[in-house]
């Protein structure tokens, strides 16, 4: 797993629905897909690159396969966000600083 397949499975809005269905607990492929207007296998597919990502993983219980949220799967995410976290604060304090000298 890398950043850019993160960012890839991210980028898509049914699959980040999915991990928000999932952040609610274990799910299997039929509860994943309830009140999604697509196939079995789109939600399959959907499943494949967020496992693919490492942000998913999947566990046979009888004849289902249940998945859940990998506890590290973001870790590479908040790794990149952190290197930016610093940036932000200084650009918004020279902007403001900025927008005071252009009221007066």
């Amino acid at each position: 797993m890398n950043e850019a397949d993160i960012f890839k499975a991210l980028a898509d809005p049914t699959r980040r629905q999915m991990l928000e269905r999932l952040s609610g607990g274990e799910r299997n492929a039929t509860e994943l897909r309830e009140g999604l207007a697509m196939s079995q296998p789109a939600v399959s597919q959907h499943i494949a690159v967020l496992r693919g990502a490492g942000l998913i993983e999947e566990e046979k219980s009888g004849r289902q396969m249940r998945y859940r949220i990998r506890a590290d799967g973001m870790a590479p995410v908040v790794d990149w966000l952190t290197r930016y976290r610093g940036f932000w604060p200084e650009r918004v304090e020279r902007l403001k600083t900025l927008l005071r000298e252009m009221d007066q």
